[in-house]
This record gives C-alpha cells, structure tokens and sequence, in this order.
C-alpha cells in the first residue's frame, strides 16, 4: 500500500476550468482552502458509489456535515466522472444550488490502490484516471484514500449506539481499532491512536493466503487451488468468493449449481431451501470468524468493528454460527480476545464521512502544502 501513501494527491490541473469559474463572485485562493467551504467526497466500491457535499464543521466528535447524499449503483453508470457531474447537477435543485457553482475539491475513498494515475482494483465497473475526474469535474484539487482506510478514520466518530454486537465484551482500552469486511471484495484497515489526531494503516489483509480450519475447509480450499496457486481469504470472503464457496461445495456434494449471484445464495441459505447454500454461509461464517480473529492478534486490536455490504444482511445468522468459537479458538491467545468487541457497522455514509474527515485533516492541507 505504499503506492496509496505516495500517490494519494492529484496534481493540481494548470489549464482544467474550475467549477467556480460558472459563479459571477471571484472567490480568493485562501477562501477556496476555508474549513467550512463544501466539497465532494466520494466511496467507491466495486457495487455502489456513495457521493456526498460535505463541509466542516469544528468539531472534534462530529467533525463532517453530510449536506447531500446518493447512492448510485456502479454497474448503471459510464465511469465515476458521470456520476460525480450528474451529482453535481443534482445540487441545483437542492438548498445548495449556490455551493454547486464553487466546488473546488473532492475526496474519493475508493477500493484499490493508486499508481500514477489510475486507482487500479479489478472490481471495478469501469478504469478510473484521477487526472480525468479533476478535469471532467473542472476542480483544483482531487485526493484519494483507500475506501477501508476512510471507513477506519469514521470510526472515531461513531456511537456504540449506532453499532450491533457481535462479540460482547468491556468498553475497550485506548489501542488500534480494526476495521474490516466482505463485499465485493474484502477490505481491512487499521486506526492507530495518536496525538493530535489518529492516524489509518491501510492494508491488503483480503489477500493473506486462505487457512483453512477444517476438514471440509481443507477441500474447499483443493478446488479453489485449481484456479491459481494463491488462494487469498478473498476467495472465499467477498461477495465473489460466496459464490466461488458454492461451486466447491456443489461440487462436493455432486449437485448442478442452482444459483449464479451471491444474493441468491444468501436469499437461499437464510430461507432454509438449499442445504448447499446453508453450508456455504457455515463454512463462510467461521472462516470469517477465524480470520477476523487472526487480524485482531496480528495488530493488537483493542476493538475491532466489521462492515462491508453482506453481514449486514445475515446478521442473525452470523450470532448463531460458529463465527465466535472459531473467533475465539487462538490457543493461549482466547484470553486477549476475550477482552475484544467486536461490532458490526452499517456502511451507510461512514466512507463518505471517513474521506471526508481524512481530507480535512490531511489531504486537503497536504496538498496546499505542496502547491502553494
């Protein structure tokens, strides 16, 4: 990840009109950098975008204010420029039509890594050049985060409130925080305390190689081999890998694969119809389970929080599966994790608010640094 810590800021555009520029009031360069002047931050995942006008507001706890919010579906647009301008053009018939007029920056929490120009993840719907977002949108200045790493930055903002556990445990004692889970693919990054602010290690944790845990994982993990020689958890804990689970255990079991999209598998294991589908969402359970506490060894988590678009949805089924024996079972280390909670938290706007949290603390004023 390396590449994400050096690559994160786009040059600034030397010829690409500014948004700003459609407003009949010049606005100075020091206003543009202001802490309460809105911007866009963006969450990109390989399914959906979240586009937020955001702005800051001073606070330590609630740092961001969400002034608009959409949700697009990644696979029904061209390239994330269209849905940054089409939500841009949204703001017209918003009370923030003016801010429309004076956008100037964006953050983009976005899946993948950046090298040189591009944000490279093969999940995406479409390439992405930084270079063409800033000009597409006519802004001075785009920075860009992991979309794990924004996530790990919203936890300090969060109430254990808006969270559901998964794993009770006392309030935890200041430490790192990880933060990670399935989608489309599997995410993870770290919150390292510090003073004055805290800072995020991101990682690519989804491709540690899969360890199985049991006999049957052992040959689920033989039939993914055949594909390629590295095997990464990803495999099997993503939306991708629930369906990659399911044609192993088909296999296995000598039967036709049924379903063809990870909601169908989902939808079926939950609604008791397909005893395949049922051991799918078993053995994805447990080696989430597993991995989630290998992850909270590896960094010394203090708490740790999942997210991601699928454990949402099995929630009931996640607490009745063996996910804390086999969370739990790290030899002398179940002690430690005792001491661990683990909850789960809606995405919803915390990318968003992440990105955005990030880019006020150190993007924005990084950036500045360098172009003044």
């Amino acid at each position: 990840m390396g590449e994400v810590a050096n690559q994160r800021h786009a040059a600034p555009s030397s010829n690409a009109a500014t948004v700003a520029a459609t407003s009949s009031t010049p606005t100075s360069a020091a206003s543009a950098h202001g802490p309460d002047r809105p911007f866009l931050a963006a969450d990109v995942g390989g399914t959906h975008a979240r586009i937020g006008l955001v702005s800051g507001r001073g606070d330590g706890q609630r740092p961001v204010n969400v002034l608009h919010f959409h949700r697009y579906g990644c696979a029904d647009w061209p390239s994330l420029t269209a849905m940054l301008r089409d939500f841009v053009a949204q703001l017209a018939h918003t009370p923030h039509a003016a801010a429309a007029h004076d956008i100037r920056e964006c953050a983009v929490a976005c899946a993948g890594y950046v090298l040189d120009d591009a944000i490279v993840n093969g999940n995406l719907a479409w390439p992405v050049s930084i270079s063409a977002i800033r000009d597409g949108l006519g802004i001075r200045q785009l920075a860009v985060i992991n979309d794990f790493e924004a996530v790990a930055y919203a936890t300090q903002f969060i109430d254990a409130a808006d969270t559901r556990a998964i794993i009770e445990a006392p309030a935890p004692l200041p430490g790192p925080v990880l933060v990670m889970g399935p989608g489309t693919g599997l995410g993870s990054a770290v919150l390292l305390p510090g003073s004055p602010r805290a800072r995020v290690l991101a990682t690519e944790a989804g491709q540690i190689s899969l360890a199985p845990g049991s006999e049957r994982e052992i040959e689920i993990l033989r039939l993914l081999r055949r594909e390629r020689s590295h095997v990464p958890f990803e495999d099997a804990l993503s939306g991708p890998g629930l369906l990659k689970l399911y044609r192993a255990l088909a296999e296995l079991h000598g039967r036709e694969p049924r379903w063809t999209t990870p909601a169908e598998v989902t939808a079926a294991a939950l609604q008791g119809e397909d005893p395949v589908a049922r051991e799918v969402l078993e053995v994805f359970c447990g080696l989430l389970g597993s991995f989630v506490g290998d992850l909270g060894l590896l960094y010394g988590a203090r708490a740790i929080y999942l997210a991601g678009g699928i454990l949402p949805r099995i929630h009931d089924f996640l607490l009745a599966s063996t996910f804390a024996e086999r969370y739990f079972n790290k030899g002398v280390m179940r002690a430690w994790l005792q001491q661990v909670p683990v909850r789960l938290i809606e995405h919803g706007q915390l990318g968003v608010i992440g990105a955005a949290g990030w880019f006020l603390d150190e993007g924005r004023h990084a950036d500045a640094r360098s172009t003044t």
